[in-house]
């Protein structure tokens, strides 16, 4: 029986489980007897969705979801048991202090933290963030107007300037040479280079921790982004003093700082994880939704003949537009599922013996929702690797309520910023809407490779230029 599980697991280990449980463990690619399974250092999502099943490698139990409904029934269904991390000590407990937000284990820490960004990015509260996003989304066609070439620089400028005015107030458009910016990159660079499987192998063997000098790169680092974090959380509690600071996540957690206990370390983690994250994936999800509209002409029409029949060209899309523009919606979706931002997906530990159709997913064990496999399910998205639209619309013409994919991470550690996110792809594709479309990066978050398009005006544009004029 497929499964499209993946376990990695040497023969002696499986039958002390086994026996122990008298539950077999999904089936997975062959390991070697004691070794186990020998994992992939470059592209791991790609070899993950090859394999899929139960994986083993030094004595520690990986099972690798592929299938939407082993998501569905494990992920989801399961999430309280799966909300924990498997424990990280270069990226985690070095690079992030034990404070990030991301690798953080299950427990009441996490509980505040996920209370603060929830209660911050709320979809009532995201709702608040949308004239921002749409003013920049409009100096983002004006610069891809008039630097087509750079178009995946603009859509990086785009996310930084959202993310920056949304978590700390800043009203300018932000460059991406701007110092604070291009600071926050490298430390999201560091992040990614830190997380790369095989990259320290102290979480492999964590006695290395002891070894002197070892993990010093990590440790001067983890400074530097401190540093970066308080000097933006500074500047915030500065204008508060003064009595001129804008509406923003920063202030927000500032003013309640108490009612969710989180100490000044915290705040400055918090705040930092939510331009580190939100800045990278949404440049990226917007670029997906160029190349797609680049290299599918046919459904990009579809969505331009929509936006036509509903807004007409004497005026812009707005939030507003949005459910009566199915088309736009099914085109977001589609970019999303076809070309997912976290390939991967983000490892969770199973805290409790997981029962799915009569196999085991013990306690302990890594689970991986592998979002490139989970994409590519036929059983689910008929011929997958076709760009399609239309699968996301019913014979309603509506958006379908019935059909998902799992962008944001599964269960209780689902992203937080979804709301945030998809409003920004929204609008861009309302507004924007041979290229090699798999070559991206081997990071955690893919980037495109650069390419080229040839953009084309449906609005004049002096039309976006007074629209963006200030006050409007």
């Amino acid at each position: 029986m497929h499964t499209n599980l993946t376990v990695p697991i040497a023969h002696h280990m499986k039958q002390r489980y086994q026996a122990a449980r008298r539950l077999p463990l999904p089936p997975g690619p062959p390991g070697r007897w004691l070794l186990g399974n020998t994992m992939p250092k470059s592209h791991v999502p790609f070899q993950f969705a090859r394999w899929t099943g139960t994986l083993w490698a030094c004595h520690r139990i990986f099972v690798v979801i592929g299938s939407h409904q082993a998501a569905t029934d494990i992920m989801e269904k399961e999430g309280a048991n799966l909300a924990d991390r498997p424990r990280s000590i270069a990226v985690q407990e070095t690079l992030s202090d034990g404070l990030g937000v991301l690798l953080q284990g299950s427990g009441e820490r996490l509980r505040r933290l996920r209370r603060v960004l929830h209660a911050g990015l709320q979809p009532k509260v995201a709702e608040s963030y949308e004239p921002i996003q749409t003013r920049h989304a409009k100096n983002l066609v004006l610069d891809v107007l008039n630097d087509p070439k750079n178009h995946q620089g603009h859509a990086m400028r785009y996310s930084a300037s959202v993310v920056m005015s949304f978590t700390y107030g800043k009203t300018t458009p932000t460059s991406y040479a701007d110092p604070e910016v291009v600071a926050v990159n490298k430390a999201l660079a560091r992040f990614g280079q830190a997380i790369r499987p095989g990259a320290y192998l102290v979480d492999t063997y964590p006695i290395l921790r002891f070894v002197p000098g070892y993990l010093s790169q990590l440790k001067a680092w983890q400074k530097e982004n401190l540093a970066l974090y308080d000097r933006q959380l500074d500047t915030v509690r500065r204008q508060m003093r003064e009595g001129n600071t804008r509406p923003s996540f920063a202030r927000f957690m500032l003013e309640h700082q108490k009612e969710y206990q989180l100490e000044d370390k915290d705040l400055a983690y918090i705040a930092g994880a939510m331009f580190t994250a939100g800045s990278d994936t949404t440049a990226s999800a917007i670029t997906i939704m160029m190349m797609a509209a680049a290299t599918h002409t046919d459904a990009q029409a579809r969505v331009q003949e929509e936006l036509d029949n509903v807004v007409g060209r004497m005026r812009l899309p707005t939030f507003g537009d949005q459910e009566m523009l199915p088309q736009v919606t099914a085109f977001m979706l589609e970019s999303l599922r076809w070309r997912p931002v976290s390939l991967g997906g983000f490892a969770h530990r199973a805290t409790k013996d997981i029962i799915w159709k009569n196999y085991l997913v013990p306690a302990g064990a890594t689970v991986i929702g592998n979002h490139w496999a989970i994409a590519n399910d036929p059983e689910v998205f008929s011929e997958p690797h076709r760009f399609n639209p239309q699968r996301w619309i019913d014979d309603a013409g509506r958006v379908r309520s019935d059909l998902r994919f799992f962008t944001f991470g599964f269960g209780r550690r689902v992203c937080p910023g979804q709301h945030v996110a998809n409003r920004s792809v929204f609008v861009n594709t309302a507004l924007i809407s041979k290229i090699d479309t798999l070559a991206f990066s081997d990071t955690a978050n893919i980037r495109a490779a650069p390419f080229e398009i040839c953009f084309a005006k449906r609005i004049d544009e002096n039309v976006i230029r007074e629209l963006c004029a200030p006050g409007k």
